[in-house]
């Protein structure tokens, strides 16, 4: 093959996926604010209470996915029980930038929430992580445990688990060979099968109608997002054997919820893992569910985050009232 021929060839799939990178990205544009985080912009959208709030949720999505996909289906919910309801697009998925150090972290991803987050005047808050993100909502619980007051892990991924990942993660991570992968063909290949990578996750449930449209699914595909969740994903087993050893030392209350017909995430090795592991956890297990219970049964995970507040509210409500046993030392 000629030199002119094979950059015909590269050429046109190229083209093909910088316009319609360009398309998406006018299509699903971004709609909450952007926050620096960090010294990054993060998207963050937000729902607040008609009164006065009860308490600050912090919803973070997992692989693939962006603010939407935990926004949707909880949001609204959520502020009608009083809360206010912050969402994140983790760094470098969605409309957020990405971190250019320790970027696949779920550390260094739970510092620059932190930070979105604090600067909008939160100082409390509850984290759900979904999938992937219960890495980070763990992370909360043990880094952050000034701000993190509990969380619910959500069909998550908590603990380093046999064999590897999936083949295009792999490659897509790779530094040259990633790239031209990224740039010539995910696109094409993952708009083909987007609708049956998305009947996937949600098996054995039925997809919601129109899934990939509301929450802007092919935001994932653009080369740089696409990049970012592979290295995201390649390099969370390293991240999780440091630590998943350290979940006894979290003390705040958590809940996990998850279904019983997972086909994504190990249930036997994440879900029953942190309810052993996390002192106090409380494991709810979701009858002929999937890997995405906030969709398939929003009311229960609405649940679970009031009970994970409930439970915080009742720990910091206990304490001793040494007023009228130990002396004053009040000037005033």
């Amino acid at each position: 093959m000629s030199l002119a021929l094979l950059a015909f060839v590269a050429i046109v799939p190229l083209a093909f996926t910088l316009w319609r990178t360009r398309r998406i990205e006018a299509r699903f544009p971004a709609t909450g604010g952007m926050i620096v985080g960090e010294g990054l912009r993060l998207h963050v959208t937000r729902r607040e209470p008609a009164g006065a709030p009860r308490g600050v949720v912090v919803l973070v999505h997992g692989a693939s996915g962006n603010q939407a996909d935990m926004m949707l289906p909880l949001g609204d919910r959520l502020a009608a029980c009083g809360f206010r309801v912050f969402a994140v697009d983790r760094p470098g998925h969605g409309h957020s930038a990405r971190l250019t150090r320790a970027a696949s972290s779920p550390a260094a991803q739970a510092r620059a929430i932190r930070t979105a987050i604090e600067a909008s005047g939160v100082t409390r808050a509850i984290v759900v992580g979904h999938s992937w993100a219960g890495s980070v909502a763990v992370n909360f619980l043990l880094e952050h445990d000034d701000l993190c007051e509990g969380a619910l892990l959500l069909a998550p991924v908590t603990h380093p688990w046999p064999g590897g990942v999936r083949w295009y993660y792999r490659l897509a991570a790779q530094p040259v060979v990633g790239w031209l992968f990224a740039y010539l063909l995910v696109m094409p290949l993952g708009l083909a099968l987007l609708e049956t990578s998305i009947d996937g996750v949600f098996a054995p449930n039925p997809a919601p109608s129109r899934y990939a449209e509301r929450i802007g699914a092919a935001l994932a595909l653009r080369p740089a997002a696409f990049r970012a969740n592979a290295r995201d994903v390649v390099d969370l087993r390293a991240f999780l054997e440091l630590q998943a050893p350290r979940m006894g030392a979290i003390k705040h209350p958590v809940a996990i919820l998850s279904g019983d017909r997972d086909g994504v995430a190990l249930t036997e090795r994440h879900s029953f893992g942190s309810a052993r592991d996390i002192p106090g956890a409380i494991l709810m297990m979701l009858k002929g569910v999937g890997h995405s219970p906030h969709w398939i049964d929003p009311d229960a995970t609405v649940a679970a985050i009031v009970s994970v507040l409930d439970r915080a509210q009742s720990a910091r409500d206990i304490r001793p009232d040494m007023s009228s046993s130990a002396p004053s030392t009040s000037s005033q």
